[in-house]
């Protein structure tokens, strides 16, 4: 109990740092709403709904599942989820998907000469195999590709899981390269830029980019298991 105090605490506290980008807001069933997106990015792509309501003993909870025991709650709405550095997911035991867009993904892997366990990977951590997802800073399709980096690797219509895959796959293939075959370093790079890498000389210390990092590796050595 102790141990989940401190990590409630923490999250508390990055959510307090946080409070200059932070709108609180009230809905139409009177529950206080806490959002780092504008109102026109919140009607577009994903969204991670965190739920606060206190407990006995002055700890504060925070959780992704709705309370059922009490009214007594704020949401917290972060536009990331598979970024949110307290996100409850286990990726050690969330199911793969093993067949979707096998043959593109097959395909990428050969032409670019990346590892289709690692294309799958990226492609779990950043859509969850959604072909139609869109993040509020515009990243698009299932390797979420911003539209410039879209349009530098010849992606026309980053929706179209063919190309996206294609441009997704180039572009890590790009940064293995870059980043001499090191898979930690190009998926810092994909998530945070290769500049900020080279910055750093190694992986950014952006919480975001160390749980998406290590997220990748998880699923990468599972995919490769499961081949």
């Amino acid at each position: 109990m102790i141990k989940k105090a401190a990590l409630f605490l923490s999250f508390f506290i990055v959510c307090d740092a946080m409070a200059g980008d932070i709108q609180r807001i009230e809905n139409a069933q009177g529950e206080v709403e806490f959002t780092n997106l504008s109102s026109h990015k919140k009607k577009t792509g994903k969204q991670t709904l965190i739920y606060k309501y206190p407990q006995t003993g002055n700890i504060t909870v925070f959780t992704d599942q709705r309370p059922s025991h009490t009214v007594n709650y704020e949401v917290l709405k972060f536009d990331c989820f598979a970024c949110n550095p307290h996100s409850t997911v286990n990726w050690h035991a969330v199911k793969l998907n093993l067949t979707a867009f096998d043959k593109t993904i097959e395909q990428a892997a050969i032409r670019h000469h990346v590892e289709p366990a690692l294309i799958r990977a990226v492609i779990h951590a950043e859509s969850a195999f959604n072909p139609g997802a869109l993040s509020s800073k515009g990243a698009q399709g299932l390797m979420q590709l911003m539209p410039g980096t879209a349009r530098q690797l010849g992606v026309a219509n980053a929706m179209d899981p063919k190309q996206n895959i294609s441009g997704g796959t180039l572009y890590m293939a790009q940064l293995l390269k870059q980043f001499n075959g090191n898979i930690r370093l190009a998926t810092a790079a994909y998530n945070a830029g290769p500049n900020a890498v080279k910055k750093y000389s190694g992986i950014p210390p952006y919480q975001e980019t160390e749980v998406y990092v290590e997220r990748v590796s998880i699923l990468h050595k599972r995919y490769q298991q499961a081949s």
